[in-house]
């Protein structure tokens, strides 16, 4: 009875916070702006996108040789550490299994990831990973409070362990510090199962995989962001320039 009555509790708080966190509507729990600089970051957040994702899911758009030379990766431990599919360094990132079995396996074929942080926003991938909770109605014994009814299993549990909604104190104080990046309305959970980090080591974790997803998604906008300054700072010398040179041209002029 006692344990109908929580689960009872856990769907009702997420259907009353689901329609805040849902894609496209209302603010998202979590922030997270992107460090496209910070090529540790990004080349951590690789590493776990390959150890933890690239079973099923692929970045079908973008090259491993790519990705190597713009994290600045050396060609021998991009082979060793990070193609667990045989693909040669020039082929695309794609998924460990075929389409057909996912579908098979979780329901639905998961979706290709490159360009989710283009179409959703790294807040909604930081968000999405960081909301995962125990639900033993769901087949995969997780939900989520930002893609509620999600397949996905919750892939990263080692790292973070298991979490539930805390049905008695609703959520947490709007603005609440997120380990660096910032909250709006962050939900409360109560650890069930700790992970091998801690809370603010598998938040530093989820940016960096939220950062590389974000590189992932547009690859050339690092390279434009740098061409950017470069050019405003040659117009702000060639302004100087030109304006020194009026100025000695006219000086002699009444």
């Amino acid at each position: 009875m006692k344990r109908t009555l929580s689960r009872t509790l856990a769907c009702l708080a997420l259907g009353l916070s689901a329609p805040l966190y849902a894609a496209g509507g209302g603010a998202l729990p979590y922030h997270y702006d992107p460090e496209l600089g910070n090529n540790a970051s990004l080349q951590r957040g690789a590493q776990l996108f390959m150890n933890y994702c690239s079973g099923c899911h692929g970045l079908e758009l973008l090259r491993y040789n790519r990705m190597a030379e713009d994290l600045e990766i050396p060609e021998d431990l991009l082979t060793d550490n990070l193609i667990f599919t045989g693909a040669k360094p020039g082929e695309h990132i794609k998924s460990s299994i075929e389409r057909d079995d996912a579908a098979q396996w979780f329901g639905v074929a998961p979706p290709d990831l490159t360009l989710t942080a283009r179409s959703k926003g790294p807040s909604w991938i930081y968000s999405y990973l960081l909301s995962f909770y125990v639900d033993d109605s769901r087949p995969m014994g997780v939900n989520n409070l930002v893609l509620p009814g999600a397949s996905m299993p919750h892939v990263l549990a080692p790292l973070q362990g298991y979490q539930a909604l805390d049905t008695h104190h609703g959520e947490a104080d709007h603005g609440k510090s997120s380990g660096g990046h910032g909250a709006s309305h962050e939900p409360a959970f109560i650890e069930v199962e700790p992970g091998s980090m801690s809370t603010r080591e598998y938040r530093a974790a989820v940016g960096d995989l939220t950062n590389f997803l974000s590189y992932a998604a547009e690859p050339g906008k690092r390279d434009r962001q740098a061409l950017g300054f470069k050019v405003i700072g040659y117009l702000i010398v060639l302004f100087i320039l030109t304006w020194l040179l009026k100025r000695e041209f006219w000086k002699d002029v009444h």
